[in-house]
């Protein structure tokens, strides 16, 4: 199976975590985050992963290489421009950077699985495209339940009582979202909806492709599972306490359990002897 991570956004929003490294490259317990995804589609048999890099694009392509360590294929296609010897970094948006793969290298040549690089997940991505293939969609999209003050962070979600989508709200203001069903950035793609997307130009999956979509062949899977957008710096310590707090099934968490609920990270040494202390803890 086939599988995309969105990985060339700027992470502004996080700064100053995102000056040297990109969003998916922030460390959660000492893994990045976009480790924990590639982790996820292993183990449901994602096994060639695209992934579209832009800003501090030579530190995710560094470390994750090829991706045989966790035994999948992993290509990379760069949105920017050489000048003067140097990449400059220029994202085309999450639709673009999809048409752009599939003009240079026709990847997506059945159901693919898109998901954002800068999100904690434990959601069963086997089952997601059961549903996705029982709707008989084009187009899917994982959508989760927020609280209301909350909702114009996200795409907001509106659906009939079968999971068709009527509407789609991009960040709107609160007194305007018409629901609190949210898009988290997962989704399950046709390979004929790629023709929907113009070439060589900026295109944004949630404001320009999703309202060209019927509601006949635009699907909302509302399942229950564990998602940390990491949005903002708060978001990111909740991500750190998620992980050790053992809510994100499936997650290997990096280094070794020393004690109950105290894990050291690699190359990490304490004489426990001599303090005193009581988990969940992640010393790194």
């Amino acid at each position: 199976m086939k599988a995309m991570i969105l990985a060339a956004g700027k992470g502004t929003r996080v700064r100053p975590l995102t000056h040297k490294m990109p969003k998916p490259m922030i460390p959660v317990l000492g893994k990045p985050v976009m480790e924990y995804l590639v982790e996820q589609l292993a183990r449901h048999s994602f096994d060639q992963i695209m992934v579209n890099v832009s800003h501090l694009a030579h530190t995710i392509e560094n470390y994750f290489g090829d991706g045989r360590r966790w035994g999948v294929e992993i290509g990379y296609s760069f949105e920017g421009y050489l000048q003067d010897g140097n990449t400059v970094a220029q994202p085309i948006g999450s639709a673009g950077g999809i048409r752009r793969i599939q003009d240079f290298a026709r990847f997506f040549d059945d159901t693919f699985l898109v998901v954002c690089g800068d999100a904690l997940i434990d959601l069963d991505l086997t089952e997601v495209l059961r549903s996705h293939w029982k709707s008989g969609a084009i187009a899917s999209v994982v959508v989760k339940e927020v609280p209301r003050q909350r909702v114009s962070n996200y795409g907001v979600v509106v659906c009939d009582d079968v999971g068709r989508i009527t509407k789609f709200q991009e960040k709107p203001d609160l007194a305007e979202a018409r629901s609190n069903l949210v898009n988290t950035g997962i989704y399950v793609f046709e390979p004929e909806l790629i023709e929907r997307i113009p070439a060589d130009e900026e295109y944004d999956i949630g404001s320009d492709l999703f309202p060209t979509l019927e509601p006949s062949s635009f699907h909302a899977i509302n399942v229950p599972f564990n998602w940390i957008d990491i949005g903002q710096l708060s978001d990111y310590w909740e991500a750190n306490q998620l992980l050790m707090r053992g809510m994100l099934k499936g997650a290997r968490m990096p280094g070794k359990e020393r004690l109950p609920r105290i894990w050291t990270g690699l190359n990490v040494n304490v004489d426990w002897d001599e303090i005193r202390a009581e988990g969940p803890i992640y010393v790194g």
